[in-house]
Order: C-alpha cells, then sequence, then structure tokens
C-alpha cells in the first residue's frame, strides 16, 4: 500500500475514485482536486483527512496545485454533450498533467470500453480502438471516444512534458461501496429484468476495490515515458448472468434477463501485461458480491 506519500486525486467524489481517496488518507497526505458541487460530499472527504481544492481543471486560469509524489486522475464526464465531455475528460487532463508536471509519476484510469466492439474476443492493449460503448445506451454516447482522447492527451504530456504515466484501461471496478453489480441487484430488488447482451453470455471481469488498492503502487511504479498502457481486471472472466444468478441464490430474489442488442456487449481482457507489471488479483468474484450485498442490503440475507 502507498504510505506517506503526497497524492494528488481527480475524480475523488465518484464511486471508483472517493474510496480509493478515502482509504489513501489514512496513510498518505491526499488533495483533491474537483468542482464540489455537493458541499456534503466534500465536507465528507475534508472530516476523514482529504485535503480538497476546489478547481474547474477546464478553466483557463487554475488555482495553484499543490506539488506532489503522485497523481491519480480518476474523474470522468459523462454529460452526452460532447463539447463538455471533451474538454472535462481531456483538456482537463492536460492542465492536470501540466500543473503537476514535477510529479514523479500519474496514474491515468481510463476504461477497457476504448476497444473496437468484437464479440467474446480477449482484448490486447494493442488490440483496434473504436466506440465500444456507444450501444449501451443513451448515457454512454460520448464516453469511448472522449476516454480514447484523453488517452491521446496523456501519451502526449508524457513525451512533451517528460512526465512518468501509466494508462491504466480499467473494466468492471466494484466493491461494497457500489458498481455495476450495485445497480444489478437494485434492479432484481425492484423486479426489473436485467439487461444483457443477446451475444450471450455477456462477459467481463470484475475487480474488487482491495485488489484496485493493493495494485496501486505497482501501478505508478510501472509508469514511463512514453506511458505505460496496461489493462487493469479481474483475473477471472464471468458473466452479468452469472453474477445475478449468483446474488439471487444468496438472497432468494427472483431474476429475469432481457436480451437485447441495444445494451453493452462482453469486454474481456488479455491480462499478460497486467500480471507481467502489475501481478494478479485475489478477490474470487463470488466473494466480493457476497461482501457486497451484505453491506448494501444486508437484511436480504437474514436466514
Amino acid at each position: 500500500m502507498l504510505r506517506d506519500t503526497k497524492v494528488l486525486m481527480t475524480g475523488a467524489t465518484g464511486m471508483v475514485g472517493r474510496p480509493i481517496a478515502l482509504e489513501l488518507a489514512q496513510s498518505n497526505e491526499v488533495w483533491a482536486v474537483g468542482r464540489f458541487g455537493d458541499a456534503q460530499v466534500r465536507a465528507g472527504l475534508e472530516d476523514a483527512g482529504v485535503r480538497t481544492v476546489q478547481a474547474d481543471l477546464t478553466d483557463t486560469d487554475l488555482p495553484r496545485l499543490p506539488d506532489v509524489d503522485f497523481v491519480l486522475n480518476f474523474a470522468v464526464s459523462r454529460t452526452n454533450d460532447w463539447g463538455v465531455d471533451l474538454d472535462a475528460n481531456v483538456d482537463g487532463l492536460g492542465a492536470l498533467m501540466n500543473a503537476c508536471r514535477t510529479a514523479k509519476a500519474v496514474l491515468h484510469c481510463s476504461t477497457t470500453g476504448v476497444y473496437q466492439e468484437n464479440g467474446h474476443h480477449r482484448f490486447a492493449e494493442d488490440d483496434p480502438l473504436g466506440d465500444n460503448h456507444r450501444g449501451g445506451g443513451e448515457m454512454f454516447q460520448t464516453y469511448s471516444i472522449s476516454k480514447i482522447a484523453a488517452e491521446a492527451m496523456a501519451r502526449s504530456c508524457a513525451r512533451r512534458l517528460n512526465l512518468p504515466t501509466t494508462i491504466a484501461r480499467l473494466n468492471v471496478p466494484y466493491g461494497d461501496h457500489g458498481g455495476w453489480p450495485v445497480y444489478l441487484l437494485e434492479a432484481m430488488l425492484a423486479g426489473y429484468p436485467v439487461p444483457v447482451h443477446e451475444d450471450s453470455p455477456s462477459e467481463y471481469q470484475p475487480i474488487h476495490h482491495d485488489d484496485m488498492m493493493a495494485m496501486l503502487p505497482a501501478l505508478l511504479d510501472a509508469a514511463r515515458t512514453p506511458a505505460t498502457i496496461v489493462n487493469w481486471a479481474g483475473d477471472e472472466v464471468s458473466s452479468i448472468e452469472q453474477w445475478c444468478s449468483y446474488m439471487a441464490k444468496l438472497t432468494g430474489l427472483d431474476v429475469t434477463f432481457a436480451p437485447s442488442a441495444h445494451t453493452l456487449s462482453s469486454v474481456t481482457c488479455d491480462l499478460t501485461r497486467m500480471h507481467q507489471l502489475i501481478g494478479h488479483t485475489r478477490t474470487k468474484w463470488q466473494d466480493g458480491l457476497a461482501s457486497m450485498v451484505e453491506a448494501r442490503h444486508p437484511e436480504l440475507l437474514a436466514g
């Protein structure tokens, strides 16, 4: 684990970044940069020891950011407004890396949603990129393209600023705090059918928060110029159908599936490079889901 370092984070109010910020703050000096539209969320971070800087990284005049050892970029804008999302995800990242050019390393969190859709193919880091998430519904119209553009910005800044950088393509993050499986559990609880792709099963490699935290030091150690690009996912391939059936078994809830071509398709990864540079994950998806259900809805496990 990271200890006694000075870390600057973006996305510290988000589903992925917030639990990371809170855990890092226990043994590091953590600075969170963001707009902080929700004062209560900001206060919660500060109460946990996270220092906050209110800033919009798309502004031309930024406040001075602290000198830090490491930069973790977990911010993402998904408004589906192309101008807003490109400015936030791409230009904002450029401003961040330029402002923190003296850091030892930058971790830019990207997504395996940058790969060109290709059924059940295991994507390696040099596979073709494309608009993977466009078919996933209205909330994903700008997602893949703006994340590809953000990777280009990270690569450019790493070279021009001589700033060691790792671009980590994250698969499905989850944990007791939340994640995609939580939304699926809530759908089951409400009696809604769970959407799955018609090219079944809908396969992914979910990665638990505990494994993400354990891998942060190695991801930062792997930072280079030019930037290192690596898939970041759980070792086990599993499917939405398996997750929901397992949660139904744990809770007694009913689950029905709604196959469609208009939902996210499978995204699984070749983890050869991750295993070489970063290591292996340890949390079994069944154990992670059981812990998540207990944390989110312990009443469903009664008896």
